[in-house]
């Protein structure tokens, strides 16, 4: 008996040749659909599409938690397009963040005028991202996310003024991919890949070292998190039972911020920094 199942979606024939946009599975469409909205919006500030405009992104998962922040002079089309359809040219970037992770997206687009010079836009964007970089921290449940570079470190800048929040998962296909033995897997998956890389090429940087351990730390608290839940007869371990300095160093800010300064000042940074996410919706190249 035939297949009236998905298998059906592979018979071909002459004439039939599909749409290259019909070939994802119907998550990876409404993904990129949504995606495609939040590109669409127009900036106030510029009156341009956000997918035109450059500035500071922040990913997150389904938890909320910050995962990467990244920066981009070309346009956040360009640039996450390529971080989240698996576009990245930097293999080890690819591993680093896996694209059915991310659950959220945050832009800060900035304006310059044109004839602003090119390295002082640079250098603006530069600071803009650590600002954020800095704030993903320290609202971090951990700590730290998975940057395996820091970005360049500039003292007492404020974050972009204007910020748009998106939600890239649409509702009614939420449920499976947040489950957490589905997280658990992709994160085991996304760490093995990560460190066959360190095995292959033997010499890596000390980010991508700091980054496995953040991610197995990831795995290990989601799947703590389960175990809990479970059990039944008791409370989800806090994410306060891990000693992330122990475990990567103090420095995980470039600056030299250490973990107990954004602890000791997190309360007040937030609610300096943080963007109001009830009033907006929604690598350093």
């Amino acid at each position: 008996m035939g297949s009236r199942g998905i298998a059906s979606l592979n018979k071909a024939g002459p004439g039939r040749k599909p749409s290259r946009k019909s070939l994802p599975t119907p998550f990876v469409q409404a993904f990129r659909a949504q995606m495609s909205i939040a590109m669409a919006t127009v900036d106030p500030g510029s009156g341009k599409r956000l997918g035109n405009c450059i500035g500071i992104y922040c990913f997150f998962d389904y938890d909320g938690e910050p995962i990467y922040v990244g920066q981009t002079t070309r346009s956040f089309t360009d640039r996450i397009g390529r971080h989240l359809t698996g576009q990245r040219s930097d293999t080890v970037a690819y591993r680093i963040l896996d694209p059915f992770e991310v659950a959220e997206m945050q832009l800060w687009p900035m304006t310059f005028d044109k004839n602003t010079p090119k390295l002082e836009r640079a250098r603006a964007v530069d600071q803009a991202e650590y600002s954020v970089y800095e704030w993903a921290v320290r609202t971090s449940e951990f700590k730290a996310i998975l940057n395996e570079k820091l970005p360049l470190g500039v003292p007492d800048v404020d974050m972009p003024a204007v910020t748009r929040r998106f939600n890239l998962v649409p509702e009614d296909l939420r449920g499976e991919r947040e489950h957490p033995d589905v997280r658990i897997a992709r994160r085991a998956e996304t760490l093995a890949r990560l460190t066959a890389v360190a095995h292959e090429r033997g010499e890596v940087s000390d980010g991508l070292r700091r980054v496995i351990v953040i991610q197995a730390i990831r795995i290990a608290y989601l799947a703590a998190k389960r175990l809990a839940f479970a059990e039944g007869d008791r409370d989800a371990p806090p994410a306060s039972a891990i000693d992330m300095a122990a475990l990567v160093g103090r420095r995980l800010a470039a600056g030299a911020v250490s973990i107990a300064d954004l602890e000791d000042g997190a309360d007040d940074a937030i609610s300096q920094s943080a963007p109001d996410e009830a009033a907006e919706q929604t690598a350093a190249e």
